[in-house]
Parts: C-alpha cells; structure tokens; sequence
C-alpha cells in the first residue's frame, strides 16, 4: 500500500513539474517566418524631457562654431571638491533638453519645435532651418537619455541606457539576464509613450509574429514587464517555504517506504 502511494506521489511531482514546450520556447514559429516580408524598421521619435546633443557643421567651419555652444565643468578629487585652484576644467558641447511644448531653444534659431518628429525628420528641420545661415550645413543629432526599463519575472532587473539609439524587445530582456522560468512568455507588457500618453501593449513572445510588429523595437523610456505565471503567483500564496515542505514530505515517504520493506 504505501509502495503504491509512494509510486502515485512521485508520478504527481512529475507531472506537475512537466513544463509545456508551447508556454517555455521563444519563437516557435520561425520556420513560417519569411524574413523578405519583414517590413519592420525604425527611426526613433523624439520626445518631452529627451536630451539631445546637436553638433553643426559645414565646409566652411567658422560658419558652423556660433552654432556649437560649449559648457565649461569643473573636475576634480574629493579633496578638492571645495577648492577650485586644484579643480580641472573640462569643456563640454551644449545639450537642449526637449520641453512640454516639444520645443528647444538654439542658437541664433530660437524656438525649434522637434518634439513628435521621426530622428531624420529632426536633423531635416534643422538643416532646413541653418541653410538660411551657412553653406551645406552638416548635422548630427543624438539623444543622450535613451533608456529602457525591464521588470518582473526576470534575472536581472533594471533601468539600462542604449548607446545606440535602437534595441530591440529581446535585445532588452537579454540585458535582463533573460526571463525566469516562472515568466509568462506569451504576454509581456509593454508601456509606451505615444503623442503624450501612456500606452499598454501585450507581445507574445512565443511566436515569431512580434518581429514584424510595432514592439520589436523598443523606443525611449519603454517600460517591459514580465507577468509572473501561476506556479509563481501560487508559491506566493502557499509561501516562501513550499519547496521545503515538498521536500521534507518526499524524504518521509521515501523513509517509511524503506523501514516497510
């Protein structure tokens, strides 16, 4: 009888800790997947509160520095944190933050909305702008805050800069140190800011489908969430000490089975 119970029991353990391969594997349907049909592509859109850091210049340089302020910072030890004669200065190129409004304020330009443009759009209007001052202009545009956000059912969660101005869904959950096995695959949230306002998207990872789609590539401040599954939500539940308990119990029968033989 308790051989029998004991055999039932570890059969239970089995089969609850079998994992469907549907909910585990990322891109199960790649080989449907045509890559000629792709359409994706990206151009980041700039935002309220992006920095930027914007550099002109021209065939004839002394046309372009009016357009090039630069910022003058003091570096320096703790020891000499508080006292400037030991202070070294470090120059630094003017970097314009985007306002509510979408606006920056540049030099001799004045008022340039930038805001809810594509990146080419931006460097177009600039260019557009500075040909009513210079020869050829010449502009480089980068956004200095680009980041994503990755939390939830992850091994590494965290706030992570993206030098590059472009990083894609799995790029990001990589960086995460991948999901956990207790992360919902089929349903990681992502919230995005569009023309001001917060949105809520859902990306199933498990098919390849999302590679086409408008989240395969995340943009400035994405926040991605991994949704626990339920055998974590119900761990929290029963508590911390589940694993304990199972295998205090498995060790029991293990041990009556053995003084019964």
């Amino acid at each position: 009888m308790i051989k029998r119970f004991l055999v039932i029991a570890m059969l239970s353990l089995i089969f609850v800790s079998c994992a469907s391969r549907s909910k585990m594997a990322y891109y199960q349907n790649i080989k449907e997947f045509n890559d000629s049909e792709s359409t994706t592509t990206y151009n980041p859109v700039l935002k309220q509160d992006d920095l930027l850091l914007i550099l002109v210049s021209s065939p004839v340089p002394e046309t372009a520095k009016d357009f090039n302020l630069t910022t003058f910072a003091l570096t320096g030890t703790k020891a000499s944190e508080f006292n400037t004669d030991n202070a070294q200065g470090q120059v630094r190129y003017q970097t314009y933050l985007i306002d509510k409004n979408g606006n920056i304020q540049f030099p001799i330009i004045g008022t340039l909305k930038l805001g809810g443009l594509t990146r080419d759009e931006a460097v177009e209007t600039l260019n557009t702008e500075l040909k009513k001052y210079i020869i050829d202009p010449i502009v480089n545009l980068r956004i200095l805050n680009y980041k994503v956000t990755v939390q939830g059912e992850v091994t590494r969660p965290g706030v992570f800069d993206v030098v590059t101005e472009r990083i894609t869904l799995p790029e990001a959950i990589s960086r995460a140190g991948d999901m956990t096995i207790y992360g919902r695959r089929e349903n990681v949230l992502i919230i995005r800011e569009i023309d001001g306002k917060k949105t809520s998207n859902f990306v199933d990872m498990t098919s390849s489908d999302f590679i086409n789609s408008d989240f395969y590539y995340l943009s400035q401040n994405d926040l991605v969430y991994v949704e626990p599954n339920k055998t974590r939500m119900n761990a929290s539940a029963v508590g911390p000490n589940i694993s304990v308990i199972i295998s205090s119990i498995s060790l029991l029968i293990t041990v009556v089975a053995l003084l019964t033989k």
